[in-house]
């Protein structure tokens, strides 16, 4: 490498742009529009499968999301992101996440389709409850 090349790591870069940068633009509004960020992110990023989603989020830099395995309804699902950072975890939003996943699993299943993410802070986890509307085909 040129001693005059400069590294500058990515996930600072990432960091920065997603914790400080956005949260200022956005202001009050930042939950709304990261939401539907996150579902045009998905329309121009579409998986095949949900079992897709995990590594997607990975390669994204989002962090490490398991399938939830325990008791849901016929028409929710449940996903865990594991947020290494309590600072991460307490003050990011991460709707952006959230309407990522709505919009996947929209386009998977046909259904008007919802995703809310909760912060479980002492278990240093995001749990997403997508839930969709079979009645709502779209």
């Amino acid at each position: 490498m040129d001693k005059h090349t400069l590294e500058v790591p990515t996930q600072l870069g990432y960091e920065i742009i997603r914790d400080h940068v956005l949260p200022n633009i956005l202001g009050k509004h930042e939950d709304e529009i990261l939401y539907w960020s996150g579902k045009e992110v998905a329309r121009k990023f579409p998986i095949f499968s949900v079992d897709e989603l995990p590594d997607f989020f990975s390669e994204a830099g989002w962090g490490p999301l398991s399938s939830h395995k325990g008791k849901t309804a016929k028409d929710e699902a449940v996903f865990i992101l594991h947020v290494g950072d309590m600072t991460l975890l307490e003050n990011r939003s991460y709707q952006l996440e959230a309407g990522f996943i709505a919009e996947q699993f929209q386009k998977l299943n046909g259904f008007l389709t919802e995703c809310y993410g909760e912060k479980i802070i002492k278990e240093n986890h995001v749990r997403f409850r997508v839930k969709w509307d079979s009645k709502t085909k779209l």
